[in-house]
């Protein structure tokens, strides 16, 4: 499942994505609303009527602010999740795969004091971001009964234990 903000064109664009690169594996990617607490409990309720085998949450920020509930209901089906952002999983979540958000603010800066120090904005470079950082949650990965393989553990850039 990919849960999201799913009036959100990005967000749609996102899953379309996803679903490309699962469909030669065999892996069936359905959207679900993450908007506010009503979504997400029919959300989870979905999860859990399909037997679903794991979920990703996307990384807007509508559905970041329900964050807490998303991670409290996915513990209730005991299903895996992957997050964009490390906050998720400093408060619960399993594991985060993503940019690191202290990069890109620092990078923002950057451009700031660029363009007050004369810089034209068009003549500025557009960069993608190049750090990203996995975190892994042992204690959530118990809670779920599963063990992180130590190949994935030693590539973590943080593990909560």
């Amino acid at each position: 499942a990919f849960l999201n903000d799913t009036s959100n064109a990005g967000a749609m664009l996102t899953f379309r994505e996803l679903q490309e690169q699962a469909r030669p594996l065999g892996v069936k990617v359905q959207a679900l609303d993450g908007r506010n607490r009503s979504n997400v409990e029919q959300a989870f309720s979905a999860i859990a009527r399909e037997r679903m085998d794991g979920f990703v949450v996307g990384t807007n920020a509508v559905v970041f602010a329900q964050r807490h509930q998303i991670i409290e209901a996915a513990a209730r089906p005991r299903v895996p999740a992957i997050y964009a952002r490390r906050e998720y999983v400093d408060a619960g979540g399993l594991m985060s795969y993503g940019t690191d958000l202290s990069a890109h603010y620092s990078h923002a800066a950057d451009y700031g004091y660029r363009i007050l120090q004369g810089a034209k904005p068009g003549d500025l470079p557009i960069e993608q971001p190049t750090k990203f950082e996995l975190v892994l949650n042992l204690k959530t990965a118990t809670t779920l009964g599963l063990t992180i393989p130590q190949s994935l553990l030693v590539r973590a850039d943080e593990v909560i234990e």
